[in-house]
């Protein structure tokens, strides 16, 4: 099993912007963690950061991986260019988000992009992320 794990826009800034909401470990730190957890489970797992949309978009279209968990940042809340590239896909896709959206501003509360996910795990901070591994793992 392989995961490919995409973080979108100023997700390279975690640990630096908003600590209470997306605490102080940096995107490196918080990546090591979930390698070992996916090592200790015999998948391998790929990392990718991007501020840009279309790479996210271009990345998940040309993914080998089994399956996809994707932080896009804010991009979830207006970008159908990521719902379009995500529906291109067989591969499946978790949508996560360290915080819980539904409890912030009314923007956040709306994802263009779960419609064409597999699921979507949010407010677990970090563990967002392994709690989306998990499903792939089960």
């Amino acid at each position: 099993m392989k995961l490919l794990f995409l973080n979108g826009v100023n997700l390279n800034m975690t640990g630096r912007r908003e600590k209470g909401v997306y605490g102080t470990q940096t995107l490196e730190e918080i990546n090591a963690e979930i390698a070992a957890f996916c090592k200790a489970r015999g998948a391998a797992c790929e990392f990718f950061q991007s501020n840009l949309e279309g790479e996210l978009c271009t990345k998940i279209q040309q993914s080998d991986a089994d399956g996809i968990v994707l932080n896009a940042g804010a991009f979830p809340h207006y970008s159908y260019a990521l719902r379009d590239a995500i529906a291109s896909v067989d591969t499946p896709v978790v949508e996560v988000h360290m915080s819980n959206i539904h409890a912030r501003e009314e923007f956040r509360h709306t994802s263009v992009i779960s419609g064409v996910c597999r699921g979507s795990v949010v407010g677990f901070g970090k563990n967002s992320y392994i709690l989306a591994a998990e499903s792939f793992l089960l």
